[in-house]
């Protein structure tokens, strides 16, 4: 027994420097070596759950405490809810932690961080802020930093208005933290300063620290780069935030949760284009464990743009399978169900595109007012005018805004319903009598009203209008005017009456200086007067005569060919059959030429050619112009003969061109 008592003792001394040297795999060996002496040894089971937690083998740990509970009982409170939270079992360490008997300062940590991962902010905010309350220790800065988290989470994700809790920026992360909530409250520029300065207090602190090399520091920077290239994004750099992005994904940081948010804003600045690019970045989103890094709104987002990739990609299946999805996660929410609308019109099917839309805004009336004018848009698409504005006259919310007034009156009237429109004015316009009566958008409302009536010759339904006008206004002559002229119509007595209002001629005159009018800046096709010279009407002396300048004629132009002194042809005014010297054409004369005899000759040459046709000579006489290199003409030949042209023998089984020969002048062409 004392050599067994000495040997546990020496493996409690070697647990104890092992400990100290953070050496927990060589205390995990005595620890075992003494659990094997007694089994149910409280401590040294907690030194061993202590050292596996010090592992990561937190699997293990919680396996020896399911396994020893009743002997450890609540002394492992903290550890397993520890195991359980660091094993993504979010839910199961809030019940670990709730049913502990007593509260202790690292359960209210470890409680502040689970609350946290369930984005349970409010919760979150109130135990971190007991605890920098109530404690003083050496983790009071990193409290505070957990704190701001806490606050730029529910600025960005909750859109809660941001509550100064005089946090100061003396760290890295307390300015990058306070960045991240000035982006969800809207302060681009402010928040952008502080990454600016959170990067410059990054490379102070890291700067002190030998061990830690140019590359250590980049990769501790990519977080704040990232947020950096975020913040031009939403500006409108996006060159620039498509640069930095880059430079994040190269140095392939080890957070998972980073490479995914950083991947997902490139594809969505690609958008449609550079889908290659996409597709590559796409996969960085589907690392594992992405889903415990990020928050819900972030992973919906990454979801969301990954059906939309598909949809660009072409790959329908993909994009309604994915869709689909998320609106079984999220039935509320009305985006995945444009995204599969959109996948429908691309597909040309419209109609079964609309009975989704109105799927959605039966089951989720609150959120209908968007998708129905999806529908109205579609509808128009289709050509069906009528039922989009129906649509649009259903939108409660919409119902009585301007834009929608002006957009169903533009409709009907593209419809030739003049009474639908007429209805939407009157709808409107009591809505305005009973909730802003006078106001500048009543009075503009009914203005309208009455000149759409007027327009359409509606005088007498224009009347009631015109005169809720004029009552505001006595003063409005153009309404008062507009008034007369639709009485006229009913009732000329009153439109006598109301003229009596007119102001006079005089009245209405207006004193208007003509020429600083037409000199005024703007003035446009105003001819002005030359101007005067000086002297010009004195009185002329006695016998000064005025020399009227003669204005010089110009030569006429004679035709091409013409002899000026030749007597011109008297007839040559009428037509050529109409002149008396006109003959008509010698008809047959030249018909019997064309396409005869050789290729290039008449059938006058051939004729002299023809040995039988001419008179009896001697055979070896030289007749006239036959001789070589004579440029004369054959006897009794035309002028002008072509020579016949000898043509090669074409080659066995070619083809014979036909030689064109030159058009005639006048002649009806081919060849």
């Amino acid at each position: 027994m004392a050599t067994g008592g000495a040997s546990v003792a020496s493996l409690w001394t070697e647990v104890n420097r092992c400990g100290q040297n953070g050496d927990y795999t060589r205390a995990l060996k005595a620890l075992t070596k003494i659990l094997h002496e007694n089994r149910d040894d409280v401590t040294a089971l907690h030194c061993k759950i202590v050292c596996l937690t010090q592992n990561g083998s937190f699997k293990e740990a919680l396996n020896v405490m399911n396994t020893h509970s009743k002997v450890l009982g609540s002394e492992v409170v903290f550890e397993k809810a520890y195991c359980e939270y660091r094993l993504n079992r979010v839910e199961s360490s809030l019940k670990t932690i709730e049913a502990a008997a007593e509260q202790t300062d690292k359960l209210k940590e470890l409680y502040g961080q689970v609350l946290y991962r369930l984005e349970r902010y409010s919760e979150c905010k109130s135990v971190y802020t007991d605890l920098i309350r109530n404690s003083q220790d050496e983790y009071e800065e990193e409290r505070k930093t957990n704190l701001a988290a806490v606050l730029a989470a529910m600025s960005q994700w909750e859109e809660t208005p941001l509550e100064d809790l005089g946090l100061p920026d003396s760290t890295y992360e307390l300015c990058y933290n306070t960045a991240c909530a000035l982006i969800g409250q809207g302060q681009l520029t402010e928040a952008f300063n502080k990454l600016q300065q959170a990067e410059e207090l990054c490379r102070v602190s890291l700067a002190d620290d030998s061990d830690v090399t140019e590359e250590d520091i980049e990769s501790e920077l990519a977080v704040i780069h990232s947020q950096m290239a975020y913040v031009m994004q939403l500006q409108g750099r996006t060159e620039e935030a498509l640069q930095l992005y880059n430079q994040v994904i190269k140095l392939k940081p080890s957070d998972v949760g980073l490479l995914a948010v950083t991947a997902n804003n490139i594809i969505t600045i690609n958008k449609d284009q550079n889908v290659f690019d996409s597709k590559k970045k796409v996969k960085l989103t589907n690392a594992e464990g992405v889903e415990y890094k990020l928050a819900r709104k972030q992973l919906q987002a990454i979801d969301l743009n990954k059906a939309l990739l598909a949809m660009y990609t072409n790959q329908a299946d993909q994009c309604r399978k994915l869709s689909s999805n998320l609106q079984s996660q999220n039935p509320g929410q009305p985006r995945p169900v444009l995204i599969q609308v959109a996948q429908l019109c691309r597909e040309k099917q419209h109609s079964r595109a609309i009975e989704l839309l109105q799927e959605f805004s039966d089951q989720h009336p609150e959120r209908a007012s968007g998708i129905k004018l999806v529908m109205a848009q579609l509808y128009l698409v289709q050509g069906h005018v009528t039922k989009a504005c129906d649509v649009l006259r259903s939108i409660e919310e919409f119902k009585h805004k301007s834009g929608m007034i002006s957009a169903l009156v533009t409709m009907y009237s593209h419809e030739e319903d003049i009474d639908g429109a007429i209805d939407v004015f009157k709808q409107a316009i009591e809505h305005y009598q009973s909730q802003q009566p006078g106001s500048a958008a009543h009075l503009a409302l009914v203005r309208e009203a009455a000149n759409f009536k007027l327009k359409y010759g509606r005088k007498k339904e224009a009347i009631s209008d015109l005169e809720q006008l004029w009552k505001q206004n006595t003063n409005d002559i153009h309404t008062l005017a507009q008034l007369i002229s639709a009485y006229s119509l009913v009732d000329t007595d009153k439109a006598k009456s109301l003229s009596k209002h007119l102001p006079s001629a005089d009245a209405m005159s207006f004193n208007v200086d003509v020429d600083e009018l037409e000199n005024s800046h703007g003035a446009t096709n105003v001819r002005k007067k030359a101007a005067k010279v000086p002297g010009e009407n004195l009185p002329k002396e006695q016998g000064q005569v005025d020399i009227k300048k003669k204005r010089k004629k110009k030569k006429g132009k004679l035709p091409k060919n013409c002899d000026p002194k030749a007597t011109p042809d008297p007839e040559r005014w009428l037509t050529m059959r109409e002149r008396s010297y006109y003959r008509g054409k010698k008809k047959g004369k030249k018909k019997e030429q064309i396409g005869k005899g050789t290729q290039g000759a008449t059938a006058g040459a051939s004729a002299e050619l023809d040995a039988s046709k001419t008179a009896s000579s001697p055979p070896n006489s030289p007749r006239p112009g036959s001789a070589s290199g004579s440029s004369s003409a054959p006897a009794g030949g035309s002028s002008n003969v072509v020579p016949p042209r000898q043509q090669k023998p074409a080659a066995s089984g070619a083809t014979r061109k036909k030689v064109p020969q030159k058009k005639k002048k006048g002649g009806k062409g081919g060849w």
